[in-house]
């Protein structure tokens, strides 16, 4: 029954080290060796530091916990029972000798998946575009306060991974944007909402997970068998790019980071010892605990060693009943393999981040079930065990539609408006256009986990999904709009009914036209889309939809609801087209919200949170479709660097539709009286000296006879247990080859102290990155005759011929009256101005000459200063 404990475990030793020296090249490969990206091991594993600001109570108060545990309970603590072995998708083993329930992990980034009586919230890449630190903290919090009256430990989310590297990326929308400031600014204050309500943040996927198709190994039906893509990154893309926002989430205190499926450098991630040990935990001083990915754990030692501490959802495969970890780890401990510090740490981490969002207080019993939304049914979906209530249907949607609603119209973007907007509500005939408009013909939960494209568009597709409690659509808030007025409204939802669409669009006196594009995770395909998006076009005949109601209406409205960037270049410049509003994914206040943008209720002050071009080409390399390499590893050298998205565009001097950051208003700004002040600041110093020695919490027996099954324990089959079920080692590994010699990674399980990183030394790196050189003030006035909102941004230009154009580094909304003017201000810090420094592993500011700019986009900043480092 049980799967090895030594050799088996050990599989990848070999190939899971993955770092980013200075002899690789930009692409990923090293000299001579095409597809062959590989850099040596890290270890060992860095233990939590009791010297970590913010962390000293959570950490004693772990510690003393764990110090209470036998080697079962540590290995229960870090080890998942199996999928569908208990309520939640993810659980670890319970403690029931000191009274601590399993923890509970559950999706989504958007909400509560898999459950009743909860709220859908608007998608990451939705919420980004109100580019509003504000709405970012309260839907965190709550998004927090459902998960943690559901009976929830751990929120799998926020997500910025994918940063969105391609906009074809199935999940981007889960993320915020492909600019790290701005992910990194919207997963901060997530974090901390999230946290605030007493949940658990696990940010995730860490790291380059940056396309759906072969994500992990598996048999696809074109091609056979084909490994896991290796993502191949240099070392100053990745911190400079991808790892950028994990560094806020870590500085933010996120209590766990979700490892993913993907290769980096031809390593798993999971057990990539340079990525988990030296950045995650050492350079970024992460003090929480690692989880896999459910099923992107692929060895024991290996990955153990390599610095992971939970495994999800605990079996190898989907209730196969076998372990990585679970007996194996217990094995691992017994027989010397793994030290037992190394167990003593994960747990620690667990617990940590525990008492560090206050669970201890916050904690309840989970209520709710994720295999049935039955009152009853069994507490082991999968072995049909232990009949009873399951679901009390407890309802934590409190007020969260008021503020749903606020955020996903302050999240909308104006895109053209030509001044037919805002309506007044007494149009003469309103014609609403497009199964984007209205109910999908099964409800708005009739395709599981929204695996389809069918009637308005609200959220994309996967784990990243929530129930929608209800859907306010388009067509129905239009419709009470129009109808309170006493208006005139007919609609016609088949975007196929070109007869009808004619002949209502020549009596419009204003068409509203609405299309959608849809993506999600790879495990659905949805009209040939396997979670990744084939193209950017809009989806359903959009295109033609559009034409088609423009040709005959010359008052035509446009509103997009898109999990990402769309082509528009077929009809956004013509006259026809009076207006054109992106509105991404808003939730279930989606109608209403863009009802109120329509009308004049808010006035739009979202930004695009990325570019929109005029074909795919021109956003960088393509996604990966079908195996390279045979079918081996496929490989995606990320040879473009740090230029994506709009960088790619400034790089290469292409005039985007409408660039990052654009976003029209029913009123008018302007900028003036630019000033800079140097605040005084000392010198970077890289950190130096030794950390403690890994403590030991702990003194386990080594006599696998303390191990054995209980007696009186009731199994519940495929349920992962911690137990061996032999006396013989050999036997209880079932490894044929178990006691041959094996060799581990130099320092793999040394437990001394260990030099600390240079451009680490506290949660989210070096702190000295955050001094604040600059502090940078503007006027921003309304010129107009309506109040509304403006998000005034900053971009710097760090002068390098490596370097971006311009690059986002601060923000803010602004609410500014008519005839009004308010000023925004913003610091910039030394980590704002530096560029990563290879031969050093350190941060640096060169010598070029840096330059400020402020204003209303990415290409329109009509204020500049050069900055006097």
């Amino acid at each position: 029954m049980l799967w090895l404990a030594q050799a088996f475990l050990a599989i990848g030793l070999a190939r899971a080290q993955s770092t980013y020296p200075n002899t690789i090249h930009p692409n990923g490969t090293i000299p001579g060796e095409l597809n062959e990206a590989y850099s040596p091991p890290y270890y060992p594993s860095p233990w939590m530091d009791s010297s970590a600001t913010g962390w000293a109570e959570a950490y004693e108060k772990a510690q003393a916990f764990v110090r209470q545990l036998t080697l079962l309970e540590k290995v229960n603590l870090t080890t998942g029972v199996g999928w569908e072995g208990e309520a939640c998708v993810g659980n670890v083993g319970s403690i029931p000798r000191l009274g601590f329930q399993a923890l509970c992990m559950q999706d989504s980034p958007l909400g509560v998946r898999f459950a009743d009586y909860v709220s859908a919230f608007p998608a990451g890449g939705t919420i980004a575009a109100s580019w509003d630190r504000g709405e970012f903290y309260r839907r965190g919090y709550e998004m927090g306060m459902e998960q943690r009256g559901k009976g929830i430990d751990v929120q799998l989310g926020p997500v910025v991974g994918p940063l969105g590297r391609n906009p074809k990326g199935g999940r981007n929308w889960e993320g915020f944007s492909p600019d790290p400031v701005l992910s990194g600014i919207a997963v901060a204050e997530t974090v901390k909402g999230i946290q605030d309500a007493g949940v658990i943040a696990c940010t995730k996927h860490y790291i380059l997970n940056e396309q759906e198709h072969f994500r992990s190994p598996g048999t696809f039906e074109d091609f056979g068998f084909v490994d896991a893509i290796s993502s191949n990154v240099d070392d100053k893309t990745l911190h400079e790019l991808y790892l950028w926002p994990f560094a806020d989430a870590v500085r933010a205190g996120t209590g766990s980071i979700m490892c993913s499926y993907n290769k980096a450098n031809n390593s798993q991630v999971c057990q990539n010892s340079y990525l988990q040990n030296y950045i995650l935990k050492g350079e970024l001083g992460f003090q929480g605990f690692i989880m896999s990915d459910w099923d992107a754990q692929h060895s024991g030692v290996a990955s153990t060693l390599a610095g992971l501490d939970m495994t999800m959802p605990g079996d190898t495969d989907f209730d196969s009943g076998y372990s990585f970890w679970g007996p194996n780890l217990t094995l691992s401990i017994i027989n010397g393999t793994v030290p037992e510090w190394r167990l003593d740490d994960a747990a620690t981490r667990i617990m940590a981040a525990y008492y560090f969002v206050g669970r201890d207080e916050a904690q309840i019993p989970t209520n709710f079930n994720s295999w049935s939304k039955d009152t009853y049914g069994y507490q082991h979906a999968f072995a049909k065990v232990g009949y009873g209530v399951i679901n009390q249907h407890v309802d934590v949607r409190a007020d969260h539609y008021q503020s749903i609603r606020v955020a996903a119209a302050k999240s909308t973007v104006l895109l053209k408006n030509s001044g037919v907007l805002p309506l007044k509500g007494t149009e003469k005939f309103t014609a609403v256009f497009g199964n984007d408009a209205g109910e999908g013909e099964h409800g708005p939960n009739g395709c599981a986990d929204r695996g389809c494209d069918n009637g308005t568009l609200a959220m994309g597709w996967g784990s990243g999904t929530a129930d929608f409690p209800y859907l306010i659509t388009p067509l129905e808030a239009v419709k009470n709009e129009v109808s309170s007025n006493g208006g005139m409204l007919q609609s016609v939802t088949d975007n196929y009914a070109w007869s009808q669409i004619i002949a209502l669009a020549k009596q419009a006196s204003v068409a509203v036209v609405f299309v959608n594009a849809d993506s999600g995770e790879g495990y659905i395909t949805v009209d040939g889309n396997m979670g990744d998006r084939n193209n950017l076009t809009l989806w359903q005949g959009g295109e033609e939809l559009v034409r088609n109601v423009s040709g005959y209406c010359n008052n035509t409205i446009v509103v997009i609801h898109s999990v990402g960037p769309v082509l528009v270049d077929s009809f956004y410049d013509s006259d026809n087209i009076t207006a054109i509003l992106w509105a991404g994914l808003p939730g279930q206040e989606s109608g209403n919200a863009i009802a109120d943008v329509l009308y004049g209720r808010v006035n739009p002050g979202g930004k695009l949170p990325f570019t929109i071009g005029t074909e795919v080409s021109e956003y960088g390399p393509d996604l990966i479709y079908e195996p390279t390499n045979g079918n081996n590893s496929p490989q995606d050298a990320f040879e473009e660097g740090v230029f994506i998205d709009y960088r790619a565009f400034d790089q290469k001097n292409i005039t985007p539709v409408y660039e990052f950051g654009f976003g029209l208003s029913y009123t008018t700004f302007s900028y003036s009286d630019l000033k800079v002040v140097k605040v005084p600041a000392g010198n970077y110093t890289p950190t130096t000296g030794l950390t403690t020695a890994a403590p030991s919490l702990g003194n386990a027996s080594t006599d696998p006879a303390n191990y054995q099954w209980p007696s009186n324990l009731t199994y519940v089959d495929k349920y992962i247990y911690p137990y061996l079920n032999s006396t013989d080692l050999k036997e209880a590994s079932n490894d044929r080859d178990y006691g041959v010699e094996h060799e581990y990674p130099e320092g793999a399980t040394d437990g001394s102290p260990q030099p600390r990183i240079a451009a680490g030394g506290a949660p989210g790196g070096n702190p000295q990155l955050w001094d604040v050189l600059f502090t940078v003030t503007a006027t921003v006035s309304n010129n107009g005759t309506l109040p509304g909102d403006e998000v005034a941004q900053l971009y710097i230009s760090l002068g390098g011929p490596d370097d971006p154009v311009v690059a986002l580094r601060n923000f803010d909304r602004l609410s500014i009256q008519p005839g009004q003017s308010a000023t925004f201000t913003a610091d910039i810090t030394r980590r704002d101005l530096s560029n990563w420094d290879t031969a050093s592993q350190n941060w640096v500011i060169t010598d070029y000459s840096k330059t400020v700019h402020v204003g209303t986009s990415s290409r329109k900043l009509p204020l500049s200063a050069t900055l006097e480092i």
